[in-house]
């Protein structure tokens, strides 16, 4: 299959709260680094499976699990999106040290993210 899920992510309000519910729930390895803006970036590693992270939402962003598509070119990927008529919700954005992505939401609404991990 190509283009698995490559990352999930959670927004919310209350970060806190959420990494106590699904540390329990699941028994989640939750780490937690700074982020270069400020605020805490907790990375979900769940031993097996797709990872993910969890974040406080930034202003505007309701609570939501986001997916993010593995593509080679994070622009390219975003640019196709855009002229199969997704809206481009946050454009393509480089993660320095390990890649780029965007967020888009589809023609129906569904919002997803696209992730190129960083040419090595």
């Amino acid at each position: 299959m190509g283009n698995p899920v490559a990352h999930i992510e959670l927004t919310t309000e209350n970060p806190e709260k959420a990494k106590d519910f699904y540390g329990k729930l699941f028994e989640w390895n939750l780490e937690d680094y700074p982020m270069p803006e400020g605020g805490t970036y907790t990375m979900i590693r769940p031993g097996n499976g797709t990872g993910g992270g969890m974040m406080k939402s930034p202003p505007g962003v309701p609570t939501a699990w986001t997916p993010y598509i593995s593509v080679d070119d994070a622009a390219r990927a975003t640019e196709k999106a855009r002229s199969l008529g997704a809206t481009v919700v946050k454009d393509v954005t480089s993660v320095p040290g390990y890649g780029a992505f965007s967020v888009l939401a589809d023609p129906t609404g569904g919002v997803f993210g696209i992730w190129a991990n960083e040419a090595e």
